[in-house]
């Protein structure tokens, strides 16, 4: 997103929802890092599952230094034996997924040059069909690593988080999500940088 890209869509957002403009007001947002490669992008995404970002950050310095160079090449994190990976803090359900993930990396089906030209809903589902991959992370690709401007993840816990405290919203459940979605929906086609703007706004970071 180009800095004048980034004015339109606030001023898109702050026009849409007077609640979500007194955040933008609040927060400011930095550019997103040049998107790393999908495999490694995943790789960080499947450590954060489930985890506070220090416990990932820390887990993944782990998983880096077990390379000469800190690069988690696919050939060369299938050489590791699992027990190394487990050391660095990996469960054994995600010794499964980060080795699952080298092998598709391998098989070249995660490829920025595959994966692109796809829409969301279809990168959505190229990648939930894969072992430990679920919606959020999907999504959380979508988001940091090919960097589409409209992806809402409604299951993100700091997104509920935020809304909860900004706006009346049910009960946790279906009706919950629901209303989230509803919501966002005035933010399109900007939904990506307005998650942005909440995850500041709460100081909290999905990855």
């Amino acid at each position: 997103m180009t800095p004048a890209q980034a004015r339109r869509a606030d001023r898109h957002l702050a026009a849409a929802d007077p609640v979500l403009a007194a955040v933008i007001r609040q927060t400011t947002l930095s550019p997103l890092s040049p998107a790393a490669e999908p495999y490694r992008a995943l790789l960080r995404a499947v450590l954060a599952q489930q985890l506070s970002k220090q416990a990932a950050d820390t887990i993944e310095r782990r998983l880096l230094a077990l390379f000469p160079d800190g690069d988690p090449e696919p050939r060369r994190l299938l050489a590791l034996p699992p027990a190394a990976l487990r050391a660095a803090g990996l469960s054994q359900r995600k010794v499964a997924y980060v080795t699952g993930l080298a092998e598709q990396a391998l098989a070249g089906t995660l490829a920025r040059g595959v994966l692109e030209p796809l829409d969301d809903a279809a990168v959505i589902a190229r990648l939930t069909a894969l072992h430990g991959i679920g919606r959020w992370t999907a999504e959380m690709l979508l988001m940091f690593c090919l960097q589409r401007p409209d992806v809402f993840p409604a299951d993100d816990v700091g997104i509920e988080r935020a809304l909860e405290r900004l706006y009346p919203l049910p009960p946790r459940g279906p009706a919950r999500r629901a209303a989230m979605r509803a919501l966002a929906e005035p933010w399109r086609p900007w939904r990506s940088r307005a998650c942005r703007h909440l995850w500041a706004w709460r100081r909290n970071q999905p990855l």
